[in-house]
């Protein structure tokens, strides 16, 4: 473990106190412009969310709409409430296999998207300790008057998330400022995201915002228009 990721671990919390977590739940309004290209829009406005943090699953329940999506990296299940069967799809990446930026999608295309998503925000940046996860530190970056160290993280493919290779940027606090993917699944385009509002939930150190844009050629952000935006007001974890 490099120096860099020790420091990054401490300031979120420690991996002593993250493995004495094993669930979270959060209350999200998750918006952009995405939602709206993929024709629909508001489709995780107001959303409860349940998931594990050492294994890959995630719970989206839609209040009001007696629905409920269940994330696993080889399937998604859509459900009622009461755990009747609406749409079951095994293998669901594949069911993004030509898919351009303007592709409209379905519910599981939603949760799919989603769920790899959200996992990986929300067990960052314990998830690089998980095995097979190769992590170096590269050269610093400034931006926004600010001085912050970069670490190069490749994944492997054990798990699910929307890139192999992404790029943490990190303040002299060790917290997140800014996290760099490509959307594999979103046809390639490069995305930056920016984590903010930091609250100490039951140990952790947890953004309640996220801001998602593109890059330009020059790694700089494009701030218009607002690709994802995440927004927690309720966020807990248990043993």
């Amino acid at each position: 473990m490099n120096d860099l990721l020790r420091l990054v671990l401490a300031a979120h919390g420690g991996v002593d106190r993250w493995n004495e977590l094993n669930h979270l739940r959060a209350h999200a309004s998750i918006t952009g412009a995405t939602w709206s290209l993929k024709g629909k829009p508001d489709v995780l406005r107001d959303v409860d969310i349940q998931a594990d943090t050492h294994q890959e699953r995630l719970i989206i329940d839609f209040p009001g709409q007696d629905k409920r999506a269940i994330f696993e990296p080889t399937r998604i299940v859509i459900e009622t409430a009461d755990a009747k069967p609406l749409n079951i799809r095994d293998n669901p990446r594949s069911s993004f296999d030509g898919h351009s930026a303007q592709t409209p999608w379905d519910d599981v295309h939603v949760a799919y998207f989603s769920g790899e998503a959200l996992w990986t925000y929300f067990t960052f940046p314990f998830l690089l300790t998980h095995p097979g996860v190769v992590t170096e530190e590269s050269t610093p970056w400034q931006e926004n008057g600010e001085h912050w160290r970069r670490l190069q993280v490749q994944y492997p493919e054990s798990i699910v998330t929307h890139s192999r290779l992404a790029t943490a940027y990190f303040g002299d606090d060790g917290l997140l400022r800014r996290y760099d993917y490509v959307v594999d699944i979103l046809g390639d385009n490069m995305a930056a995201n920016y984590p903010s509002d930091y609250r100490n939930v039951d140990g952790i150190a947890v953004p309640m915002k996220r801001r998602v844009y593109r890059q330009d050629s020059n790694q700089h952000k494009v701030p218009q228009p607002v690709l994802i935006a995440i927004d927690l007001s309720k966020m807990s974890f248990r043993s």
